[in-house]
């Protein structure tokens, strides 16, 4: 006999940042499979340790890590996490990152500006990654930064259906808070029946970040619920000023649906004292207590990252969970 055949056996296992090590037990109670435990602490000067208390040989591995507040850390974090798997001989490793980290530094808009975004994709692949699996990232081109396969998830569809539950009957305009949301905010008209469309035209100096200058509203909005939708909430300056602007223009009410809650300092403070009525997120990333408001309804991401994993594990297809967008 000139070869040995052996039973070809799968097993997946789920690995957990400490950035928000709650939504990774959260997708593994959907998965059935409880994140493996591991040994994560830091050294006096700052460096951090990982290591897992079970073998990974042979394993399909996820990690996950919300990188959230801190995010070098959390990032250095993932990048070990990956070596260590990568080491103990794990087949293969796909890195769930809910919210990717630097993704707004996606081009150079002047001379002698780094690329960060396409810099976390080669670090991630040089400590061993072979796939990516994010949400909502801040623009489609992202994906090309990674050397392997990129599953691009949309939260669109757990947002949509609590805002038609919500405001059904009630005539409404999908809003983009910028012209660089438009392509998103016309998917979000079409998911919500082809209800209109509006934008805000505004104005931002590449000196000042996190400033912005909301000119004017292109579109109907007079009398009608306003949903301003955006990948992501910092500080709040953008979402709060464009509310500002469509009350100013009539509209009846304005809320907004964002995919990553980061709302850095001050965004709590420019919520909780405007307009908006409701601002409904995903728990890509954690929300401290402080950052807690009335106003902030919390949907959870986990079933659509677990059924994802899912089909990457057993080789489905992840595009046809969203239709084929991309």
């Amino acid at each position: 006999m000139g070869s040995i055949v052996a039973e070809n056996r799968k097993s997946l296992m789920l690995f957990s940042g400490q950035g928000f090590p709650e939504l990774a037990d959260e997708i593994g109670q959907v998965l059935g499979v409880a994140p493996t435990p591991s040994d994560s602490y830091e050294f006096a000067n700052g460096e951090l340790f990982v290591r897992f208390r079970e073998s990974v040989r042979g394993s399909d591995a996820f990690v996950v890590q919300s990188v959230t507040e801190g995010v070098n850390r959390w990032v250095m974090e993932t990048l070990i996490m990956i070596d260590a798997l990568k080491r103990g001989s794990a087949k293969r490793i796909t890195v769930v990152l809910p919210f990717y980290p630097y993704s707004r530094q996606d081009k150079k808009h002047r001379g002698r500006e780094p690329i960060s975004a396409r810099l976390v994709a080669d670090l991630l692949k040089t400590a061993g990654a072979n796939r990516i699996l994010t949400v909502d990232l801040h623009t489609a081109q992202i994906q090309g930064f990674f050397d392997g396969p990129v599953d691009h998830l949309f939260a669109m569809d757990i947002l949509a259906e609590y805002v038609e539950k919500k405001f059904a009957g009630r005539p409404m305009t999908v809003v983009a808070p910028d012209s660089g949301r438009v392509r998103v905010a016309e998917r979000w008209t079409d998911r919500l029946g082809g209800c209109p469309l509006a934008f805000i035209h505004k104005t931002r100096d590449p000196m000042k970040p996190n400033q912005v200058v909301a000119n004017r509203v292109v579109g109907e909005v007079e009398g009608r619920v306003c949903l301003i939708v955006d990948d992501m909430i910092d500080t709040g300056g953008t979402i709060a000023k464009a509310a500002d602007i469509l009350f100013d223009e009539g509209a009846a009410d304005v809320i907004v649906a964002s995919t990553h809650a980061l709302l850095s300092d001050p965004a709590t403070e420019r919520l909780k004292n405007s307009r908006i009525s409701e601002v409904v997120v995903t728990n890509t990333l954690p929300l401290t207590p402080e950052k807690q408001l009335d106003k902030i309804t919390v949907l959870s991401i986990a079933p659509l990252l677990a059924r994802a994993i899912r089909e990457v594990f057993d080789d489905g297809s992840v595009t046809t969970l969203f239709g084929g967008l991309s």
